[in-house]
């Protein structure tokens, strides 16, 4: 026989990395419940359970969404999307956005690509990603929902997209391809009144003043903006800058905003 006189034929280096293999107890372990419950503390990373353990949330408008995605949750989550060729999700979607597209382009780190496919089909693209019910509609159809990992986070993407975007501080523009303003027909300086600063007249406004409309006023009776977006969602799901960025977008193509009038015998009238 040979001098060496190992368990295995391989190298030397293997025998330590064997001796690095859990050993077997030959007894119980026995701890106090106590003991293990001061010891949790040291340790444990999930919050507790029960209303009674939460902070609160007075004056906290931290995001408390589960949808919300770091850049690394989002590319991940991204990688996870078949890209279906019939997509079910954008038949389930009412703003008809081309998820597939924006969902493609954030995998390859094109974020402003992301964000402009979304805009372009949604004025509203960041709220919507915030508070959307996608359980219901988008995420409803992925074809990944009986899959372990469950279906795509589109909402959360779409919001990851848009706040990328939010941070570049990008003003909207006018399709370049499209006439000039100088050059469309004068029906399009026609003097075009929208009544409530809500999510309905930054849609509309958006949606004529990409046409062309150069004459647009929103009239809205309260001193701010954003109609239900600001008055009835708490500011932990939708904060107020995210209404803000969307009305600042429609003002950079022209649209004009008038706090403090109302339809009325006082003020406007029809």
């Amino acid at each position: 026989m040979g001098s060496n006189t190992g368990l295995t034929k391989d190298l030397p280096d293997i025998e330590s990395l064997l001796s690095l293999n859990p050993s077997v107890q030959r007894h119980a372990h026995l701890m106090s419940t106590e003991t293990t419950k001061q010891s949790r503390k040291h340790w444990k990373r999930n919050q507790p359970k029960g209303c009674s353990t939460c902070e609160s949330r007075e004056n906290n408008f931290d995001d408390v969404k589960h949808t919300t995605l770091s850049e690394r949750a989002a590319l991940r989550e991204s990688a996870r999307c078949l890209k279906c060729a019939d997509a079910p999700c954008q038949k389930s979607c009412p703003t008809q956005l081309d998820i597939k597209a924006f969902i493609t382009s954030i995998a390859n780190k094109n974020y402003y690509g992301a964000a402009k496919a979304i805009f372009s089909d949604n004025p509203l693209g960041l709220t919507c990603g915030m508070v959307c019910p996608t359980s219901d509609l988008c995420v409803g159809g992925c074809n990944l929902y009986a899959s372990e990992e469950g279906p795509i986070n589109i909402g959360g993407l779409q919001q990851f997209a848009t706040e990328v975007f939010k941070e570049m501080k990008l003003p909207q523009i006018r399709d370049p391809s499209l006439p000039p303003t100088s050059d469309l027909p004068e029906s399009y300086q026609a003097k075009i009144a929208l009544f409530g600063c809500g999510p309905a007249s930054i849609s509309c406004a958006t949606f004529l003043a990409r046409l062309g409309y150069t004459n647009l006023t929103i009239f809205e009776k309260y001193n701010y903006i954003g109609g239900l977006s600001s008055a009835e969602i708490p500011q932990f799901r939708l904060p107020y800058d995210v209404v803000s960025f969307e009305v600042e977008l429609m003002k950079d193509l022209g649209v004009k905003v008038e706090l403090g009038r109302g339809l009325g015998e006082n003020d406007l009238t029809c």
